[in-house]
């Protein structure tokens, strides 16, 4: 069951610019308003994607968060959805392996949404990433059947869309909902990648039930940008190590070189993709360099 059923007698924040922030009320009226000060003094700066209490035309309470990520500031996300183009720009398998760690890290449902799959084939990636649980979604816009599948991917629940600029999420959104209207970038032919059309975090009422959020597009995937994955917390974030690591030599193994590593043995018998832990290793070098004062 998504956020939206479990909340669905909670206001809802739907925008957030400037300090002010548009609520849906649960039979859909919308309202602007300030949040109290003392929220942030207590570290409860509402994000988008709230459920909260209003008193008058004020936020008076933050309910609690299922989950929330840092850059943009979204918070109760039902899934987290990558728009990976087949091309222009080319599938970053680095940039996806570290988006779904953190969906792992921060117990969001990830989803795969492979565009452009005319102009280029789409076997390869969703060979890998269906192996390991993925669930993914061709989207081919000359088939309705493959949109109704993401609209129903969608229905009743909390999602965000990102990927790389210029993969197409604000075209995606537009095709799954007219009356949304979001801007579209052109793709630059020098750069590979699309101007950012999307400035801020916003949550699109959808037609079947749900909302949607885009997010500025981004040209490498800064992990800490959504969440500060600690070292030793990176592997359980790669589900296919999980039958492995109770079997490493070392109780503290990084996964990394050490001798004995189940999970080194599994990835030279090709039971574990090689890219993924070769992600993994890059993330972990990129997590060991984290100050404790980041955490």
């Amino acid at each position: 069951m998504g956020a939206l059923q479990q909340e669905a007698q909670h206001s809802i924040i739907i925008k957030s610019v400037r300090g002010l922030y548009t609520v849906a009320s649960p039979d859909g009226v919308l309202t602007e308003c300030p949040a109290r000060g003392v929220l942030r003094k207590k570290g409860q700066e509402p994000y988008v994607g709230d459920y909260v209490r209003l008193e008058g035309n004020v936020i008076a309470e933050v309910l609690p968060r299922k989950n929330e990520i840092i850059r943009p500031p979204l918070a109760n996300l039902d899934q987290l959805c990558f728009v990976v183009s087949m091309c222009e720009p080319q599938p970053n398998v680095r940039l996806l392996d570290k988006f779904i760690a953190v969906s792992a890290y921060k117990d969001i449902q990830p989803l795969l949404l492979l565009t452009k799959i005319d102009l280029a084939s789409c076997e390869e990636i969703h060979r890998l990433y269906s192996s390991i649980g993925i669930p993914i979604l061709l989207v081919d816009y000359q088939n309705p059947e493959s949109l109704e599948q993401v609209r129903a991917a969608f229905a009743g629940k909390v999602s965000a869309l990102t990927g790389n600029s210029g993969a197409g999420k604000s075209t995606l959104l537009n095709a799954l909902d007219s009356s949304l209207a979001i801007p579209t970038g052109e793709i630059s032919q020098k750069l590979g990648r699309g101007r950012h059309t999307t400035r801020h975090a916003q949550l699109y009422p959808l037609a079947n039930g749900g909302y949607i959020a885009d997010t500025p597009g981004f040209s490498t995937f800064d992990t800490q940008r959504y969440a500060i994955i600690r070292k030793d917390a990176l592997a359980d974030c790669f589900v296919e190590f999980a039958p492995y690591m109770e079997d490493c030599r070392f109780h503290d193994c990084s996964h990394t070189c050490e001798k004995g590593c189940a999970v080194l043995d599994a990835v030279e018998r090709g039971s574990i993709p090689k890219s993924r832990h070769e992600s993994y290793c890059d993330m972990y070098e990129e997590a060991r360099q984290i100050k404790e004062w980041e955490l």
